[in-house]
């Protein structure tokens, strides 16, 4: 089947089986910021925004991309680099493996969320595995940020 859809802003055609994953499609694509990890949607390496709202692109079919609107960690460069300076400033990102996931959903929940609490934060990211860290450290990240952005944090 054929879809058509906008990736991080640019027309995309494309020729998809009916079985081809979302995270499998945007690999082909380039777009290498979008990550395998658990292979069963509970860990959010996968996470992108359709629409402008967080999916997981490891359990949806690349033909429900037609004619939406699909971003990735590459689309949103300017945003990424600004929570990543603070994410390494707290020693949030350790190995980074998980990072574009995470931030897919921090820059998300800051559109989304107004002067959230640490619960409704904790909440918001609890689909977000990280193997390193145990957390402290992007939480601060994430409540520095979003101070420094006029929310609560």
């Amino acid at each position: 089947m054929r879809i058509q859809f906008r990736l991080n802003g640019k027309a995309v055609q494309r020729e998809v089986k009916a079985d081809l994953l979302l995270v499998d499609l945007l690999r082909e694509l380039g777009c290498y910021s979008v990550k395998r990890g658990c292979e069963t949607a509970n860990c959010g390496l996968c996470t992108v925004w359709m629409d402008e709202k967080p999916i997981l692109s490891c359990s949806t079919l690349a033909a429900r991309a037609d004619g939406r609107h699909v971003k990735t960690l590459e689309g949103l460069q300017k945003e990424a680099e600004e929570f990543g300076r603070f994410l390494a400033a707290e020693g949030g990102e350790q190995c980074g493996f998980c990072s574009p996931g995470l931030i897919m959903n921090v820059l998300a929940m800051e559109r989304e969320l107004k002067n959230p609490s640490e619960e409704e934060i904790k909440e918001y990211l609890a689909g977000n595995l990280c193997r390193c860290s145990g957390y402290m450290s992007q939480l601060r990240a994430i409540r520095k940020y979003l101070l420094e952005k006029g929310g609560q944090g």
